[in-house]
């Protein structure tokens, strides 16, 4: 148990008494039914509050039994707002002679970066300029306009159906990356305004579910390319990832799917068929499974919106054949960079690394051009993006020489690379790890 130590003061008033904790006890609260994590050196017991988080239970809970100021830091774009729902759930600090990190983690390191996010917050890095993101929906909106004029001039023919669709597949991959901005609260200085935003671009523009995107992805973010606790390394054993996952699953003779062959049927699976298949189930079942009717009714409202502007030109079939057909390449753009910069890089169990580090380990940039940077949704600067999830994309680039800078100081690896060579590298890792799994399965 923590030791007890009294706060005194001046007013009169009765002291409240801290009770201080040592990280061996702080790490045995960890567990779905106990969790406690610490911010800034205090303790709070976060156990009722986790269902309650906006963010979502489990990535609250991924924190449990560790110091999560920088995923904090990270997550909320006005820490002191938020501290008012801390304080009920405070218990304690950390003792005297505690160190402020877990687990023998670089202090220093884990100082280095705080100041270096300090120096971005100095530099207006975290504002926001409207005019970009104006510009931004403005494109988006005129590409929908544009697919509508397209048919209604030059009609339904197979090459003027084809314009159309990819026309709208376009405009579905950008507004897609708007989405992931607002959803992250990059946009404005209030949280609300970008949630309400966040669902008319994800909602109204795209079809789905702002509850579903934040609580899966700022799962990704707090715990990017580790086993059981990023979802986006959950292949349902379709895919084996990186070293180890492979070799556990050869050595446990587990065959769910050729894995040796997993380099070559990924063009069969996952391109064709993540959004057109297997998001939509998700988004449409946890919609109604979590009761977010409001999601459910933006969603709604994309769908009204689409048939009765296509129905006239291609009925009700036809139509929904179109919008398969544009779902179905928009995964192809959405798989093909979303994953670049995950799939080639470390894929693992839990190893409780500081912030900066975990970040780098799972993540990769893409060179920039003006076609990257609009391709990817700015995605290409993947390390800025996840050290600094609220940070504005248009300024990832001003950041990017004091990252640079940093992780050379520490002999931390930042990677960039061509975007063809990313996109090979995808199949090169799932060929290797392919390989690894039929080694374990034959030899040990």
């Amino acid at each position: 148990m923590g030791k007890g130590g009294e706060q005194g003061g001046d007013s009169g008033e009765p002291a409240a008494q801290i009770r201080f904790y040592t990280w061996e006890e702080i790490q045995k609260h960890n567990l779905r039914t106990d969790k406690w994590l610490v911010i800034e050196r205090k303790v709070y017991n976060v156990t009722k509050w986790a269902n309650r988080h906006p963010g979502g239970q489990r990535v609250i809970s991924h924190c449990a039994g560790e110091d999560a100021t920088d995923a904090f830091q990270a997550f909320h774009i006005n820490p002191t707002l938020v501290q008012k729902f801390l304080k009920p759930l405070l218990i304690g600090e950390l003792a005297p002679g505690e160190p402020s990190q877990d687990r023998d983690k670089n202090s220093q390191l884990v100082e280095d970066f705080r100041t270096l996010r300090k120096t971005a917050e100095d530099m207006n890095l975290f504002r926001a300029s409207p005019l970009f993101f104006s510009l931004y929906l403005g494109h988006i909106i005129a590409m929908e306009v544009l697919a509508w004029l397209m048919v209604s001039y030059f009609g339904t023919g197979w090459i003027a159906t084809l314009i159309l669709a990819c026309i709208l597949t376009t405009s579905q991959a950008q507004a897609g990356w708007l989405q992931h901005d607002f959803g992250h609260l990059s946009v404005f200085k209030k949280s609300s305004w970008n949630h309400i935003v966040h669902k008319f671009v994800i909602g109204h523009l795209k079809g789905a579910s702002a509850n579903w995107w934040n609580h899966r992805h700022f799962q990704h973010h707090a715990k990017p390319n580790i086993f059981k606790k990023d979802p986006d390394v959950n292949m349902l054993h379709i895919f084996v990832l990186g070293d180890t996952q492979p070799v556990e699953y050869g050595k446990k003779k587990l065959k769910y799917l050729p894995y040796n062959h997993q380099h070559e049927y990924f063009f069969l699976i996952f391109p064709p068929l993540l959004i057109p298949v297997y998001f939509q189930i998700q988004i449409i079942s946890t919609m109604i499974r979590r009761r977010f009717w409001a999601d459910l009714a933006w969603a709604i409202s994309y769908y009204l919106r689409y048939f009765i502007t296509y129905i006239p030109f291609y009925g009700v079939l036809g139509s929904l054949c179109l919008l398969t057909f544009v779902r179905f390449l928009e995964s192809h753009w959405f798989v093909w960079v979303t994953q670049m910069n995950h799939i080639p890089m470390e894929i693992d169990s839990e190893k409780h690394r500081d912030w900066l580090s975990s970040q780098m380990a799972a993540t990769c940039n893409i060179e920039q051009s003006f076609f990257n940077d609009w391709f990817t949704g700015h995605l290409n600067f993947q390390i800025e993006h996840h050290l600094f999830p609220t940070m504005p994309r248009h300024n990832f680039w001003k950041v990017k020489p004091l990252v640079k800078s940093l992780c050379a100081k520490y002999g931390v690896q930042y990677e960039e690379k061509p975007l063809g060579k990313a996109f090979v590298d995808i199949v090169g890792s799932l060929k290797k790890s392919g390989d690894l799994w039929l080694d374990a399965y034959l030899h040990k």
